[in-house]
């Protein structure tokens, strides 16, 4: 797999761009990347949001390319989570309506779980804050907990902790290593130089 905008050009050596690569559950995985190297695009490819790629991506061993509307809706309730660099978050909601927005669907946590990763990422007298008023860094810690509120067997999270310190990044690895190990999940985490500081994380090069 390969980005169009890179076809003409030469890319550094790297571990996914044209490599046969598979990414297996129960695994964690770290994706090192400079800036415009492509790490927010191949998350939107997997995700299946964008496919201005040269080559063929599967998910259990079928193209991604053929998949319907509603394949895709079962990927992304059932078992892809997703976390991207940009949060969309919904800035006018409260960080608990924006988590309930979707645990609301998925009913995956009960309140009490949502109240003790709140409090456990030191945001819960942030709760019912407008997310548009909190820092990027609170915002970050919201947007991972939505983004655990639901099963998956892949979590692919593009820079999730990029403006948190080390204390707070080692407590939203361990909170997520958790959750992904409760699921027999795998961990894909971006990185350009803050990385999520994953157990036993197999570090690729993008």
């Amino acid at each position: 797999m390969l980005p169009r905008v890179f076809v003409n050009e030469n890319i550094p050596e790297s571990d996914v761009w044209n490599e046969e690569l598979t990414l297996y559950r129960g695994n964690n995985y770290l994706i090192e990347a400079a800036s415009g190297g492509g790490k927010s695009s191949m998350c939107a490819y997997v995700y299946g949001s964008r496919v201005d790629y040269e080559g063929e991506l599967s998910f259990n061993g079928k193209d991604t390319r053929g998949f319907s509307i509603a394949e895709w809706q079962e990927i992304r309730c059932r078992h892809i989570a997703y976390l991207p660099q940009e949060l969309d978050l919904f800035p006018e909601l409260t960080a608990w309506e924006n988590i309930q927005l979707k645990n609301t669907l998925t009913n995956h946590f009960g309140d009490k779980d949502i109240e003790r990763m709140l409090d456990e990422l030191g945001i819960a007298s942030r709760r019912d804050y407008p997310a548009g008023r909190m820092s990027i860094g609170q915002q970050q810690r919201v947007a991972i907990i939505r983004s655990l509120c639901q099963p998956f067997d892949f979590i692919l999270l593009d820079e999730p902790v990029s403006h948190l310190d080390e204390v707070n990044n080692r407590i939203v690895a361990d909170m997520i290593a958790r959750e992904a190990e409760r699921q027999g999940a795998a961990v894909i985490s971006t990185s350009v130089g803050n990385p999520l500081l994953l157990p036993n994380a197999k570090k690729l090069s993008l």
